[in-house]
C-alpha cells in the first residue's frame, strides 16, 4: 500500500498512510473516559510495581458514527512525562477545539490540524487511533486492511515482570511457554539481570529470549551488560537513558547482542537518527510513544526500507488499545513477535467482546470485522468508569 501524503506531526515530517473516510466528515464530539482496571497480578519493572491502571479512552464521533482510541499514559510520569491527567487536559482543552466542528477527510489532514501543538504524543495517539477506527468503520473495512496489513494472525511474545525469586520467575516462564507464547521477554534492572537470565537460559536453551531494562543502566555499566552476550539473546531493549542515542551507539559497538530502542524512539526523525548513529539494530514500536499512526506508519516504512527488524510493544493496554496493536502488527514490516498478549494475561475481564485470545500456535487472530473488530462492553465500561466528559464544538 502506498504512503502518499506528507504531514508535519509531533516527531517531524512524516509520510503518512492515506487513511481516508469515504467522504469528508464533520467531527462532532470527543468523549473522554477514565476507566479503572485491576491487574490479575502486579507487574514490576525498573520503574516500580503496578497493581492497577487508570485507562484513558477516547471516543471520536462524526455524523452518527464513532471510533475508539486509547491513551497509554500512566498515573505517574515514569515511562513518559505524560500522565492520564496531562493527556486529559491536552485532549479537552487543545486538541478537541482544533478538530471539532471541522471536516476531515484523512489521517494526514487530522495530523496536520494538530501539528502546531508540541509534544503530548500519547494524547495525540488517542485521537489518531480513534480516527483510524472511525474511518475503517465508515469504510466497512477492518482497521488492519485500512492500514495496509497483510497478516491474518500475528505471532506474539510475552513480557514478564521482575519477580521476588528466580524460582518464581522460572515458574512464570514455564506457564507462558505452555500457553504457546513464541518469545519470552524478561524485565531487568541492576541487581536483577545476569543471574535470572542465566537461570532461564539454562532451563530453556532453545527459546527466543530477550530482556528489557527500561533505561535502568548507564554507559558505566557497559562491562556488566557485556555479560548478557553469553545468553544468545534476541535483543537487549533500552538499557540506557530514555532520551539517549549516542551512549547506546557506543554500547552497541561493544555488544554482539542487538540493542533495541523503545523510549528513545519518539518519532520518525529520532528513528532515522538512531539508525544512522548505529544506536540500535532492532526497533520497538509503540503507537502511543510516537504520537499515533501517522508517525508509526512512517517508522514502519523506514525500518522496512532499511531491513531493520520491527516489533509491536505493549503498555498494559485494555482491549481497545490491544486491538489497535493487533492491526498495526499485521503490517509486513513487523517481523518479530510483539508484546501484545491475550486479554487474560493481565485482566480477569477486558473492556471488549470477544476478548483477545492466544491461539495454540502462539499467535493472535487479526479481526476481519469493520474498525478494530471488537465490540466495547458498554455495561462493563460504565461500571468501571471513574470520570467521563463529552466535548463538543460549543462546550
Amino acid at each position: 500500500m502506498t504512503r502518499r501524503v506528507q504531514a508535519t506531526a509531533a516527531g517531524g515530517a512524516a509520510t503518512v498512510e492515506d487513511v481516508k473516510t469515504p467522504t469528508p466528515i464533520r467531527l462532532d464530539a470527543l468523549e473522554l473516559r477514565l476507566v479503572r482496571m485491576d491487574l490479575i497480578e502486579p507487574f514490576e519493572t525498573s520503574f516500580g510495581r503496578v497493581s492497577s491502571r487508570r485507562v484513558l479512552l477516547v471516543r471520536l464521533e462524526a455524523e452518527g458514527a464513532f471510533g475508539w482510541g486509547e491513551v497509554v499514559a500512566g498515573d505517574e510520569p515514569l515511562y513518559s512525562y505524560e500522565t492520564v491527567e496531562t493527556a486529559w487536559h491536552a485532549l479537552r482543552d487543545h486538541f478537541a477545539p482544533a478538530l471539532l466542528g471541522g471536516r476531515v477527510a484523512s489521517l494526514a489532514e487530522l495530523a496536520a490540524r494538530l501539528a502546531r501543538f508540541r509534544g503530548h504524543p500519547m494524547a495525540r495517539a488517542g485521537i489518531e487511533t480513534a480516527y483510524a477506527d472511525l474511518a475503517a468503520r465508515l469504510r466497512g473495512e477492518s482497521l488492519s486492511h485500512v492500514l495496509g496489513g497483510v497478516r491474518t494472525e500475528v505471532p506474539v511474545g510475552v513480557s514478564l515482570g521482575i519477580q521476588a525469586t528466580v524460582d518464581a520467575l522460572l515458574l512464570r516462564v514455564e506457564r507462558h511457554l505452555e500457553l504457546g507464547y513464541r518469545r519470552i521477554k524478561l524485565k531487568i534492572k541492576p541487581g536483577w539481570d545476569v543471574d535470572p537470565v542465566a537461570a532461564v537460559r539454562r532451563r530453556h536453551p532453545g527459546i527466543l529470549l530477550s530482556v528489557d531494562a527500561n533505561a535502568a543502566y548507564t554507559l558505566e555499566d557497559g562491562a556488566h551488560l557485556l555479560k548478557l552476550d553469553e545468553f544468545d539473546l534476541l535483543m537487549i531493549e533500552q538499557p540506557l537513558q530514555h532520551d539517549d542515542l549516542l551512549d547506546h551507539a557506543a554500547l552497541q559497538k561493544k555488544l554482539k547482542t542487538p540493542l533495541c530502542l523503545d523510549e528513545s524512539i519518539t518519532g520518525l526523525r529520532r528513528a532515522e537518527q538512531a539508525l544512522a548513529a548505529g544506536a540500535c539494530r532492532i526497533v520497538n514500536m509503540k503507537t502511543g510513544r510516537v504520537g499515533g499512526y501517522s508517525q508509526a506508519l512512517a517508522i514502519h516504512d523506514l525500518c522496512r526500507a532499511r531491513g531493520v527488524p520491527l516489533w509491536c510493544g505493549g503498555m498494559l493496554e485494555s482491549g481497545i488499545g490491544r486491538a489497535h496493536n493487533i492491526a498495526l502488527a499485521s503490517l509486513v514490516g513487523f517481523t518479530l513477535p510483539g508484546d501484545i498478549s491475550a486479554s487474560r494475561r493481565y485482566y480477569d475481564r477486558d473492556l471488549i467482546v470477544p476478548e483477545v485470545e492466544l491461539r495454540p500456535n502462539g499467535a493472535i487472530a487479526v479481526p476481519e470485522a469493520p474498525g478494530i473488530g471488537f465490540d466495547v462492553d458498554m455495561d462493563y465500561l460504565g461500571a468501571q468508569t471513574e470520570r467521563a466528559e463529552r466535548v463538543t464544538p460549543h462546550a
